[in-house]
């Protein structure tokens, strides 16, 4: 049937995921590619989801004090180079800008791959006093890394993102500044997007470019393969040191201050989609679904149905994201079109529902029906959305503690894989990263992070059988 193509069109999530996954950032109309290699364009639809992300996390930031700046799109060379360690965990993904109009530049541009030195170079200028401490900045922005290989939202050449960057009088402030906007970012993906994720810390071969500590959050996705949802990173003063940055304290000496950075991506976007869709297109978390629930008029042709369906849409519109598909499409093909959507809940209605004072609504994630009651329909519409929220947690959920392997040894883990597929592997390491390098050469899983919160459940290494040190999640990534 005509209504049901778009459907079949999709290749099975369990015959092949990345194909399923292309086939649904494109279907749903959640981007476009172009004639540049490795960048898209972010259609309406995809772009709508985005937007929603930002304003519960800009709402976020500035409850917790922040403020929204905007820093140039170039980097001097010069100014890049000032951090060792930074310019060199970046060179590889860097684009250059040579050539300024027909003149060939004396200092080459850099396009932004992330804004640190740009921040620093402004904090160098303002901040003379503690009175001038902290700064609590974000930006919302696009940047460049020349990726190699690239996937929609995944992993692109350009892509959207926040960065925040502050910026303390003590270690202590910044450290403490670094967890809480990882427990911000926890916040969003477990009580926004319906995605539970691993709060931990990086190992030191993973950690940011410059950094002191890097702290992320891990999701598992359908297929079993990692996640990093957000980062956030504790510098200490080893920028403000390069960048010649000072502050006179209340003794009146001259000392450094300690930054921290921040950030999540339009990746997030594609977490949404690899965790919670399904063989009939995407499955959208209410709180960022750009619409919450349709209205689909059953023999719209009929007296008096297309006005009660736009009176209800009326009503609900002034506290939900609402439409009303009124297009001379067939209920059926309707169907198809929003489950592809993701939409969160479908709203039939038709002469004989309205005659009984009622409708259906049929949520998305289950497929459940419920027949409601019109002046009800507010009440229940709210029950409802948090039904498909919890019940997208939940599965997430389910599916992650059952694609966790708690493994002593490395042939343990290959054999954990080998039987149930790919997942999370906790292993005790010694902090070695010897180690660390073996395990993902004989099992093909890398360190994801070290979890804050977490039991040992061994007291030797996986890897080496010398006495452990950290509980560590493990796992292949995207």
């Amino acid at each position: 049937m005509a209504e049901k193509k778009m459907v079949e069109d999709i290749t099975s999530m369990d015959e092949d995921f990345a194909k399923w996954y292309t086939d649904i950032v494109k279907k749903a109309e959640l981007i476009e590619y172009t004639s540049v290699k490795g960048c898209m364009v972010i259609r309406p639809y995809g772009y709508a989801i985005w937007e929603n992300i930002q304003k519960i996390l800009d709402g976020m930031f500035k409850a917790t004090g922040h403020e929204n700046v905007c820093m140039p799109m170039f980097i001097p060379e010069s100014l890049l180079q000032k951090e060792k360690d930074h310019v060199e965990g970046f060179a590889p993904e860097v684009a250059w800008v040579t050539m300024g109009g027909s003149e060939v530049l004396e200092d080459r541009l850099c396009v932004r791959p992330t804004s640190e030195t740009l921040f620093c170079e402004h904090y160098a200028n303002i901040i003379h006093s503690y009175r001038d401490l902290p700064k609590l900045y974000n930006q919302w922005v696009s940047v460049v890394r020349w990726e190699k290989t690239t996937r929609p939202f995944l992993r692109s050449r350009e892509f959207l993102w926040q960065e925040g960057h502050t910026i303390h009088a003590t270690a202590e402030e910044a450290i403490e500044e670094t967890e809480r906007m990882l427990n911000v970012y926890a916040d969003l993906c477990e009580n926004y997007l319906a995605i539970p994720v691993i709060k931990g810390k990086k190992t030191e071969s993973d950690k940011f470019a410059g950094a002191v500590s890097t702290y992320a959050i891990e999701a598992l996705m359908h297929d079993g393969k990692a996640l990093q949802a957000g980062t956030s990173h504790f510098f200490g003063d080893g920028f403000a040191k390069a960048f010649d940055i000072t502050y006179t304290n209340k003794e009146n000496k001259k000392i450094n201050p300690f930054q921290t950075s921040w950030g999540v991506t339009t990746r997030l976007i594609g977490a949404i989609i690899m965790t919670h869709g399904d063989n009939n297109g995407l499955v959208l978390p209410p709180a960022v679904a750009p619409v919450q629930a349709v209205i689909i008029p059953i023999a719209q042709h009929k007296e008096g149905v297309l006005e009660k369906c736009a009176e209800i849409k009326e009503k609900l519109s002034s506290k939900y994201r609402i439409k009303l598909d009124d297009s001379d499409n067939s209920a059926g093909w309707k169907f198809s079109e929003y489950e592809m959507k993701g939409v969160p809940v479908r709203i039939e209605m038709g002469p004989r529902d309205i005659e009984a004072g009622q409708c259906v609504i049929v949520t998305r994630h289950n497929g459940e029906r419920t027949v409601v009651a019109l002046d009800e329909l507010e009440v229940v519409l709210e029950q409802k959305l948090k039904e498909v929220h919890d019940g997208l947690y939940n599965k997430a959920l389910e599916n992650r503690e059952k694609r966790t392997y708690s493994c002593t040894t490395t042939d343990e883990i290959i054999e954990a894989l080998k039987e149930n597929g790919d997942g999370f592997v906790k292993a005790m390491w010694c902090g070695d990263e010897e180690c660390e390098d073996a395990v993902k050469e004989k099992t093909g899983v890398c360190s994801r992070c070290i979890p804050l919160e977490g039991e040992a459940f061994s007291d030797v290494c996986v890897c080496c059988g010398k006495p452990a040190k950290h509980l560590v999640y493990w796992g292949k990534a995207y």
